[in-house]
């Protein structure tokens, strides 16, 4: 709270290159909603990773960390006005920057109501916020569970308030290994998102144990820290920003493997969709897909853009919504 509340008051305060966004081309929709944000709000923005999913027209979002809100306000025009945005975090200073802005932004975007609201309070506890059981469509998260220092309590609460065939869409910091007392309590270190960062396959068990469906990577990038003296304290550990998919399956799913076309009907995706860093559905291919892909999308918000059958060739029958 100290260290993102007084002692940053910019992005260029931050002191490694940890949080700074990776450089994967944003979609035009995307960065024409960038445009119309104020600029106070992308001045106090530390986030890293990209954190917009497709297929998001009149969607519940719910953005864990949202900071000064940028990317509520990006959302807020993706899920349009009957869509809504809901953002939470733990840095009072970082929450009214975020809340004093709303008038700005609907009136930008020519709402009549706003569609955003915004909370003090910590991820690891949504329900003291006030933050129901499967009240949202998506969850996003842009560089924050690694300052949570309990990363199983976020994951859970994330599972209670997303809806059957929700979705939890977040980029982190992670480590290459388990880190050392000495890093994990390094102040500076934690304040850049790098000595609370996970060990990798620690996300994968924990993710099973919560009851998400196995984490889909889309992107990753190694993370330069560019300090020699942190640099020094980090020794062999590396970092990468990675951005994950999250599913919360709906019990009775498709239990085997598939084939799937994609109608191309998801608005800037249309003739292409770059789901992880495994599979891309182009518009009208048949593609072959595992039992855990099939359940996913047969029990998404994704189910009605796809053509979904069961078993593979010829014997394929259809199954589910199309």
């Amino acid at each position: 709270q100290d260290y993102y509340g007084k002692e940053l008051q910019k992005s260029e305060d931050l002191k490694t290159n940890a949080c700074i966004t990776s450089a994967r081309p944003l979609p035009k929709m995307v960065r024409d909603a960038l445009e119309h944000i104020h600029e106070e709000v992308v001045a106090r923005y530390y986030g890293c990773g990209l954190v917009i999913p497709e297929c998001l027209s009149s969607c519940r979002i719910l953005d864990l960390g949202s900071g000064s809100g940028r990317d509520c306000y990006l959302l807020s025009q993706l899920v349009g006005e009957q869509g809504h945005v809901t953002g939470i975090d733990m840095t009072e200073g970082q929450v009214e920057v975020a809340k004093k802005h709303i008038a700005y932004h609907m009136d930008k975007f020519g709402y009549r109501e706003p569609n955003v609201e915004f909370f003090h309070g910590y991820m690891e506890k949504l329900g003291d916020a006030g933050l129901a059981d499967e009240s949202y469509d998506i969850i996003i998260s842009n560089c924050v569970i690694n300052l949570a220092p309990d990363k199983r309590a976020v994951l859970r609460e994330a599972f209670r308030v997303l809806k059957p065939g929700g979705e939890m869409y977040f980029s982190d910091i992670y480590a290459s290994q388990r880190l050392s007392e000495t890093i994990r309590k390094h102040r500076v270190l934690w304040g850049e998102c790098l000595a609370g960062a996970l060990y990798w396959r620690d996300l994968y068990s924990i993710a099973e144990e919560v009851g998400f469906s196995p984490p889909c990577l889309v992107t990753a990038s190694p993370i330069t820290i560019g300090n020699k003296e942190l640099e020094a304290i980090v020794g062999d550990c590396c970092f990468v920003s990675a951005t994950f998919r999250l599913f919360k399956v709906l019990g009775g799913s498709q239990a085997g493997p598939g084939q799937v076309i994609y109608n191309g009907r998801i608005v800037g995706h249309e003739r292409e969709l770059v789901f992880d860093a495994n599979f891309t559905f182009k518009e009208g291919e048949v593609v072959d897909v595992d039992a855990e892909m099939a359940a996913i999308l047969q029990s998404s918000r994704f189910a009605e853009k796809f053509l979904i059958r069961a078993g593979g060739g010829n014997t394929a029958a259809l199954q589910g919504c199309c």
